[in-house]
């Protein structure tokens, strides 16, 4: 909403109004309102919470402090969700459509999760929202966001089709790129010279026109792969400020693929898909970096509060859904390699116990508890030991998510 108020401004030649025209300038605001957010309501929310005696029940898990926790408010995801919102409507561009698509996938998850903390609270059922259920709404999502960046005529990609080079008055020599903007279901691949693959090649295997059938494979894959991130940041919102401190590393991350993805002088540079208007997500993923952290400050070890479903399946959603706006979604194994390795542990971990139970007539296990960071605890490392190492990989996968721009 300032956005348009400081662009009427700058018309008027009010003097500063033309730094709000700057992505960096309003990502920044975005992040600082967001913190400012989270600070101002943590304690009114938590106060609330406890009025309203929203508490964890943490059944005993064998594992040192787990009982303490019983009580501590849930659904401290309404934080995070208030402080994303409301500096993306402040700040972001309303009619660009990828923030449109990340607004509604932040309340459509949120709601699922809040539905589920809900039920677990008031209604005192431990099982929540039936997992049917919570499927049926992610498989929802997955199409709007698959049919959205299908359909659309505002989601483009620009290509580079000619780069002649221009010499200037003082003798140097300026590279100048013109593009071709094309609807397209091209992604990036990692690690490959010529990065690029087109989703609709699937289909012409079976001589149907990509250009019109390429969903029939693209929106499936949206749909498992915002399953997946959701659900593995649900899992990894275990231990006190794992999920949160991991989701805010991983924020940074893609905010910064998608600033360079936006830009045609970066894309050009790095020779990476340049994806017009979409660098407008900067702002949408400074006001998701400023939440996490503002509710790491309450979250963190001894947690004041829990973000519950509401904020873990919101969180994963939008991690998922930004990656598949940028056309970085076959990146998040690496970028979210925390969450991956979660859910990983629990598919063994079942898979396995099933398996042996069949077999041998007794269920095995292969960690002492999944997911994993409940194994280390079962190990004897202190909560906020797993957690500080937690972070460090998710620090070191960032990193190595950055430079596969130039890897390949």
């Amino acid at each position: 909403m300032l956005y348009y108020l400081f662009n009427y401004l700058n018309e008027l030649n009010f003097p500063g109004a033309g730094a709000f025209q700057f992505i960096t300038t309003r990502a920044a605001f975005a992040f600082i309102v967001s913190l400012i957010i989270s600070m101002i309501l943590g304690k009114r929310i938590i106060k609330m919470l406890h009025r309203l005696q929203v508490g964890e029940t943490v059944r005993d898990l064998g594992l040192d402090g787990q009982l303490e926790k019983s009580g501590t408010p849930t659904m401290g995801g309404l934080l995070i969700l208030a402080a994303i919102l409301i500096p993306t409507l402040l700040f972001a561009k309303l009619d660009n459509i990828y923030i449109i698509m990340l607004l509604l996938s932040t309340v459509w998850l949120g709601l699922i999760g809040f539905v589920d903390d809900y039920i677990k609270v008031f209604k005192k059922n431990k099982e929540g929202l039936a997992g049917k259920s919570k499927i049926v709404g992610q498989v929802g999502i997955g199409i709007i966001v698959g049919a959205t960046l299908f359909l659309s005529n505002d989601v483009k990609i620009s290509e580079e089709v000619n780069t002649t080079f221009v010499k200037t008055e003082n003798g140097n020599f300026v590279k100048e790129t013109e593009w071709k903007e094309s609807k397209t279901l091209t992604t990036t691949i990692p690690f490959f010279k010529n990065n690029e693959l087109n989703y609709g090649d699937a289909v012409e295997w079976f001589g149907l026109d990509a250009a019109k059938w390429g969903w029939l494979v693209f929106i499936p894959v949206v749909i498992i792969i915002i399953a997946a991130v959701s659900n593995g940041a649900n899992l990894t919102d275990g231990i006190d400020g794992l999920a949160t401190g991991t989701s805010a590393i991983i924020g940074v991350t893609l905010g910064i693929l998608a600033y360079v993805s936006g830009n045609a002088f970066f894309a050009d540079y790095l020779n990476i898909m340049y994806i017009p208007e979409s660098g407008e997500l900067v702002i949408f993923m400074g006001a998701f970096v400023g939440a996490c952290i503002g509710f790491l400050w309450y979250n963190a070890y001894p947690a004041q509060v829990f973000m519950g479903d509401t904020g873990s399946l919101a969180l994963g959603g939008i991690i998922a859904t930004f990656a598949i706006a940028i056309r970085k979604e076959l990146m998040i194994p690496i970028i979210c390699g925390i969450f991956l390795v979660e859910n990983l542990s629990v598919i063994i971990q079942v898979g396995y116990f099933k398996y042996t139970k069949r077999k041998l007539g007794e269920g095995k296990r292969i960690f002492k508890m999944a997911p994993l960071h409940h194994h280390y605890q079962k190990s004897g490392y202190a909560e906020a030991k797993i957690v500080s190492r937690f972070w460090i990989i998710g620090i070191l996968l960032a990193i190595f998510a950055i430079a596969t721009l130039k890897l390949r």
